[in-house]
């Protein structure tokens, strides 16, 4: 099984902290918010090799980061994947970066991919054994709680299978209070629709857009993620984040 770590954002909300550093790389309670991420995944197992995705401006902070962390950690296998970009202008997107990773590293195998900004109280073993055992797309669910913070997101119904049966990225009127998140998980049989979803012209951008065109077309499944989620998007997010996290 190998993982997707989406790092090629340019995080402009976040400025001037990333101006010169990208966001997975920023501390939260002492340590790289991507190391963080590494340290829930690696519980699920036979993860053969990580792929961080970045752009051209951080590829060079991502590959020293790596290098240092793998010094460490020899159990983790890692690849830098430059995606060419240099700014918002011209990025891929997240879909598009997923692309990338598969033509050019020839990716022919289970496919977890998670946001390298996405922090998770807990460990992410229960979600490989989901995955596996589902042998399915699957996309992670987290209840935000109330259905205004849920317009910033997207809404999602399920089946009593778990099965998505609605997708709506950022909803006017949401019905429930569950969101899906930038944890994904894609068999190896599913890989060619990824690529006939760029070659079609959609959206690149958000990855949640790929659910959306893809539950209709094969069922995709979900999986609630215990504990707490903080999707780091704000300084507000990084400070509450770096709080919790100090403090467990």
């Amino acid at each position: 099984m190998k993982v997707i770590i989406l790092a090629a954002g340019y995080a402009t909300r976040l400025y001037p902290l990333t101006l010169n550093q990208p966001k997975p790389l920023l501390p939260v309670a002492g340590r790289p918010m991507i190391e963080r991420v590494l340290d829930n995944l690696a519980p699920i197992g036979g993860l053969d090799r990580i792929y961080v995705v970045t752009n051209a401006k951080f590829a060079g902070h991502f590959q020293k980061w790596a290098d240092q962390y793998r010094a460490t950690n020899s159990n983790l296998n890692f690849t830098v994947v430059n995606d060419g970009t240099t700014d918002d202008a011209n990025k891929l997107g997240a879909i598009g970066d997923i692309h990338h990773v598969l033509q050019t590293q020839n990716l022919d195998d289970d496919l977890i991919v998670v946001a390298g900004d996405n922090l998770f109280s807990e460990k992410l073993a229960a979600f490989g054994k989901f995955c596996r055992e589902t042998n399915a797309p699957v996309l992670a669910l987290y209840d935000v709680g109330n259905l205004e913070a849920i317009k910033k997101y997207n809404s999602i119904s399920t089946d009593a299978a778990g099965r998505i049966t609605f997708f709506e990225e950022k909803p006017q009127h949401p019905t429930s209070t569950l969101t899906g998140i930038a944890l994904y998980f894609y068999p190896r049989a599913t890989l060619p629709l990824i690529r006939q979803y760029i070659a079609e012209g959609n959206n690149a951008d958000q990855p949640g857009r790929l659910v959306q065109w893809l539950y209709p077309r094969t069922a995709v499944y979900t999986w609630r993620v215990p504990g707490l989620w903080f999707d780091i998007g704000s300084k507000e997010t990084l400070e509450e984040a770096d709080r919790i996290f100090a403090g467990r």
